[in-house]
Parts: structure tokens; C-alpha cells; sequence
């Protein structure tokens, strides 16, 4: 489809502005990584420490990459979101299932519940995604002592996946921004993440025809509500 030249315009600001973005991103663990090897190459130095940490880097950096890969894929049209409906508890149980070792290790209670015969519009591996994403994201900035909760119920006509903690929250000026590539908030910047999890949870939920919107504050955790068309 041939694009007008505002059209293009807009486009090639776009492209350009994520580029800087990507670059940037990948500046800083590079710039660690390269530090903590000639560190290890001093005297007396604590090589397999220091390599450890830069392996820490590695697997940072490789996790942006291929965050940034899938939300191309997504947005290029190479990826099929919605391919009939899946079931949502089932996927939930088994991912808490998976991440409970982590779920401790971070002192964060990890629930799932709700209504097993409500299903969603995606394929099964893009319901995964999504709800990875969100449990990861509660994980990583909940905060030890917390309790989050992936529940899915019905609601007006919908089917509503929530994720909720009762964590430190957020500022509410940043409620709108979490789902914007590579954002965080204060209390999430020394925090390791790519800052596109909530991006690629946004896209496939409206790729599906719903919508997904963050709530709380300060001191009132956080819930991240998406909402899909049902059946």
C-alpha cells in the first residue's frame, strides 16, 4: 500500500526516533558489560564474579532483541494475533505454575482465578504472551511482601483478564505511559526490563479488538485491566 508523503513522513520520524531509542537501550548494557571485563583483567580482580555479572548483561541485551523482533513481527503483520478462541485459566494456572520459583525468590504471592469456560479472541501462544508480560511486570516491581493476582471474569458483555498487585503503585501522570515502548516509570528505572512487555500486552489485546488500560497509585499497587469482545 503506497503511503501519501505526510504519511511517509510521519512513518520515517517513527522509524528513526525507535531506532535511537533501540540504540540507546543497548548502549548501556554494552558500556557495563565492556567495563566489568577490562575490571576482570586488572590485578587481583574477582574474574568469575565480574564475568557473571557481564553474562547478567548479556542475557539483558538479548532479551531487548528479542522483544524488539517480536513487536516487528507483531506489527508487520507477519504474526497471527487472533486465530479462534483459548481458554484463559488453564493458561494462567500453568504459567503460575512455571513462575512460582521466581514468584518466591522476588517475596511476591502469585494467585490465579476466575471462570475456567470463558475464552478469549488469540491464539494460545499470543495469551501466553500477554499474560507472561503481566506477571513478569508484577514480579519484577511489586515489591517484596506483595500479592498479585491474574484473575479473568466476565463483565458487561466482555471478558476482562486483570492483573493487580497491591504493591507501591505508580505515579498517576504515568498510568497512560506504561504502555509506551521503552518507558518506566521512576520506581522502575533501576530496574532490569526492556520496557516493551506492557507494549507488545497492548498491541496483541487491540490486535484483538479490545483495550487495555492501567489503574492505581501511589500506594494503591497497580491493575492493569485488558478487556476482549466475547464469544
Amino acid at each position: 500500500m503506497m503511503m501519501d508523503p505526510q504519511e511517509r513522513a510521519a512513518y520515517e520520524e517513527l522509524r528513526v526516533g525507535f531506532t535511537a531509542v533501540v540504540s540507546h537501550e543497548l548502549r548501556t548494557p554494552l558500556a557495563r558489560m565492556l567495563a566489568l571485563l577490562e575490571t576482570a583483567l586488572l590485578p587481583g580482580a574477582d574474574t568469575h564474579g565480574l564475568v557473571e555479572q557481564a553474562r547478567e548483561q548479556t542475557l539483558e541485551m538479548r532479551e531487548l532483541v528479542d522483544d524488539v523482533l517480536f513487536l516487528s513481527e507483531l506489527e508487520s503483520g507477519r504474526e497471527i494475533v487472533t486465530l479462534g478462541y483459548t481458554h484463559v485459566l488453564p493458561v494462567l494456572e500453568q504459567l503460575r505454575d512455571e513462575l512460582a520459583e521466581r514468584a518466591e525468590r522476588a517475596d511476591v504471592a502469585f494467585r490465579v482465578g476466575g471462570d475456567a469456560s470463558l475464552q478469549v479472541p488469540l491464539r494460545a501462544r499470543m495469551l501466553r504472551v500477554v499474560a507472561e508480560n503481566l506477571a513478569v511486570n508484577a514480579l519484577r516491581y511489586a515489591g517484596p511482601r506483595a500479592t498479585f493476582a491474574l484473575e479473568v471474569r466476565a463483565e458487561e458483555g466482555q471478558v476482562v483478564l486483570e492483573a493487580a498487585d497491591d504493591g507501591p503503585g505508580v505515579k498517576e501522570d504515568d498510568l497512560p505511559r506504561l504502555f509506551e515502548r521503552f518507558y518506566r516509570s521512576d520506581r522502575a528505572r533501576a530496574s532490569r526490563g526492556t520496557g516493551l512487555g506492557l507494549a507488545i500486552v497492548k498491541h496483541i489485546v487491540v490486535s484483538a479488538g479490545g483495550e487495555v488500560r492501567a489503574l492505581g497509585g501511589p500506594g494503591r499497587g497497580l491493575q492493569i485491566v485488558c478487556r476482549f469482545p466475547a464469544p
